[in-house]
């Protein structure tokens, strides 16, 4: 794919995903890969209003070469490149239900969802909880650096997803889907739920490896 086709992608799927409502404001950030870098959403822009012309672009060193300055979260996406190289993509919402359940006291850190549905197995897996750092820390980095290469999508405590993927698509549906399976887990908190068992697990992970 072209780096122009690329440049519209990132535009059209960050447009979407704000008018669904899945990041708003400023928040949020998308990277893709490139063949001589990174394409990345600038800093303080909104995703709704995007100008494929205005992306940031880095070299394959990390450093800002033309566009506008990129996000300040730019090393969470750097860290996820380095530590799994098949990824394409990275995605990093502040989506509200999964920001809500970052912020539930009771959740397992080493896996914070349940196995609701089967296209949560397929395109998450296990879901481990980040401590809280303040954006932009560089601390923040190391503690992601330190899950990614076992896990494509992290939950940062009181911030919200980062989520790699192949491709932006599948980053952004992999996305979707835990905003989804996160909204179904504080509806069904507290209620008597039925949850995917490890036989049905693992034969789903047979079939559709996630990440």
């Amino acid at each position: 794919m072209s780096e122009t086709r690329q440049r519209d992608e990132i535009t059209r799927l960050a447009k979407s995903m704000f008018e669904r409502g899945l990041t708003f404001g400023s928040s949020g950030n998308i990277s893709v890969r490139v063949d001589d870098g990174w394409l990345m959403t600038p800093t303080g822009t909104t995703m709704g209003t995007l100008d494929p012309a205005r992306l940031s672009k880095l070299d394959d060193k990390g450093v800002h070469i033309s566009g506008d300055k990129p996000t300040k979260e730019s090393f969470l996406h750097r860290v996820m490149y380095e530590q799994r190289p098949a990824t394409g993509a990275v995605v990093h919402l502040h989506s509200t239900h999964s920001v809500a359940v970052s912020c539930l006291a009771d959740i397992d850190p080493k896996n914070v969802l349940p196995p609701i549905t089967a296209y949560y197995v397929m395109k998450i897996g296990i879901l481990p909880l980040v401590p809280y750092f303040a954006p932009g820390d560089l601390d923040l980095a190391a503690a992601v650096r330190e899950m990614a290469s076992d896990h494509h999508a992290v939950l940062l405590a009181n911030h919200g997803p980062v989520v790699a993927g192949k491709s932006l698509e599948d980053a952004v549906y992999a996305t979707e889907e835990l905003e989804e399976t996160a909204k179904l887990f504080l509806l069904l908190k507290n209620m008597n739920s039925r949850y995917l068992n490890d036989a049905q697990i693992a034969d789903l992970k047979t079939r559709f490896p996630p990440g």
